[in-house]
């Protein structure tokens, strides 16, 4: 994306307007295009890297799938991957919905770059979270207006990869995204 058309959808993004119609549009899309193409394609990440996130939900038991704007790690160490995960809800009131699940049920799966990678979530807190927030925001500019339009914090989740993952191939084969 060139630097021009990046500023101008790091705008439009952090308006309110788009914080109350992306909520509805933009899950909807992905989800029919990550099925239609068999989990190689997310519109969104056009602007940002993405995951689908399937966890269980934590008042139902069953699974839950959300595509997600994603922060890969570069830190991740051991030859596994890691991705940080950030609960902005487009600068909406309220944790969005996948966070509670993440929190009861921290085992679950992404679907990174077509292939289903089982992690483990972890809520990042105190020092480590500030200075993974430093991090979103040099990726992401537009979630500090997201912040300062609600009074929670926004909560921010680390993905490790899961030893044993022999269905994505040699662990971090797709590093660099």
């Amino acid at each position: 994306m060139t630097a021009v058309v990046e500023q101008l959808v790091q705008k439009v993004s952090s308006t309110r307007a788009f914080a109350k119609i992306a909520p509805y549009v933009v899950p909807a899309v992905d989800r029919a295009v990550h099925r239609i193409t068999g989990g190689r394609v997310l519109l969104s990440t056009r602007m940002l890297p993405g995951c689908v996130l399937t966890s269980t939900g934590a008042r139902s038991g069953l699974p839950r799938r959300t595509p997600l704007a994603c922060m890969p790690c570069e830190d991740a160490g051991a030859g596994r991957r890691a991705w940080v995960l950030i609960g902005s809800n487009f600068g909406r009131p309220g944790h969005p919905a996948w966070t509670a699940n993440l929190l009861a049920h921290p085992e679950a799966e992404i679907s990174w770059r077509g292939r289903d990678v089982p992690v483990r979530a972890r809520l990042l807190h105190g020092a480590e979270r500030e200075e993974v927030w430093a991090a979103v925001l040099r990726f992401w500019p537009p979630y500090a207006r997201y912040q300062a339009r609600v009074e929670r914090e926004i909560r921010l989740f680390r993905l490790d990869e899961r030893a044993g993952d022999g269905a994505d191939g040699p662990a971090g084969a797709e590093r660099g995204a």
